[in-house]
């Protein structure tokens, strides 16, 4: 797998995500790149560099990205996700200060790899991919593919009646980044929703090491009811990355809409087409997940 770079709102099932790729040992992570989106730009950054502190990694930069989508207002999740993004999950502070420019340092970091030699997993709004596009497409065309979180097919949307929160955050971004023509991959509600944990599942993470522990919390904290998490939407883009063979792949012509319900997908006559997650072994998946948070062999 190619070296990757995180860009990331952290928000709960971020950080799920980010604890997996640390932890698991499968990924070469070159940054995390934040972008406004579950919360504001401060405290998505400040909860990067919280979960490279909790597993020791100040050698993993983060750069602060958007502040905002690029044409209209943010939408705001601390409902869901609590005024620090974590639902109060006690974490250290960063030891490391966060790079001010996002596209910048991707612009670089793309520049000095071999062309088609970084991947991107998004796990929020694309609004630094499409700046970055907008600034410098040279660059942007040097990544080897973007694996997304973000749409929703024939499910019902979370946001408007078929949007989803990360394409409706910012969906001009999203049409920017899908008209490209980049190795591109969307993991939309139509898997997410059906990767949830249940108290057995948090009873195995919290028996686990310090990432194992923390991902345990984390979800706890995003628990629905009683009974089961609200759906582990991020961690699946992590998935994928590390082990494609659990996911149903469809190729779509799919645009965005900016309008009627900004940020749902719709069929488009033309265009290249788009590979879309459509299917998912969910226990596989919950499985492959606690193995990496508990750093055992897959």
């Amino acid at each position: 797998m190619n070296p990757v770079v995180i860009d990331t709102d952290p928000g709960l099932d971020d950080a799920v995500a980010i604890l997996f790729a640390l932890a698991s040992g499968r990924f070469d992570i070159l940054g995390i790149t934040t972008v406004a989106g579950n919360l504001g730009i401060d405290v998505t950054t400040r909860n990067a560099g919280r979960l490279l502190a909790l597993l020791g990694r100040p050698d993993i930069p983060v750069a602060a990205g958007a502040t905002a989508p690029l044409d209209r207002p943010g939408i705001d999740e601390a409902a869901i996700h609590g005024d620090d993004g974590l639902g109060g999950t006690r974490l250290p502070e960063p030891r490391q200060r966060a790079l001010p420019d996002a596209v910048t340092w991707l612009e670089e970091t793309l520049v000095a790899h071999p062309a088609g030699g970084v991947d991107i997993l998004a796990l929020g709004p694309l609004t630094n991919i499409a700046a970055l596009i907008r600034r410098s497409p040279e660059a942007a065309r040097r990544i080897g593919r973007i694996i997304a979180m973000g749409g929703a097919v024939t499910e019902r949307g979370n946001v408007g009646p078929r949007s989803e929160f990360n394409f409706a955050y910012d969906p001009e971004a999203a049409e920017i980044v899908f008209a490209f023509g980049l190795d591109l991959t969307i993991v939309p509600l139509d898997v997410t929703r059906k990767v949830r944990a249940d108290a057995a599942y948090l009873e195995r993470l919290r028996a686990g090491p310090i990432a194992a522990r923390a991902a345990g919390d984390l979800i706890a904290a995003y628990f629905q009811d009683g009974r089961q998490s609200r759906p582990l939407h991020d961690p699946c883009v992590m998935l994928y990355a590390v082990a494609p063979e659990l996911f149903g792949i469809d190729k779509l012509a799919i645009g965005i809409d900016l309008a009627d319900d900004p940020g749902a997908l719709e069929e488009v006559g033309s265009g290249a087409p788009l590979k879309v997650a459509l299917a998912i072994d969910a226990e596989a998946a919950k499985d492959l997940l606690a193995t990496g948070l508990l750093n055992e062999p897959a």
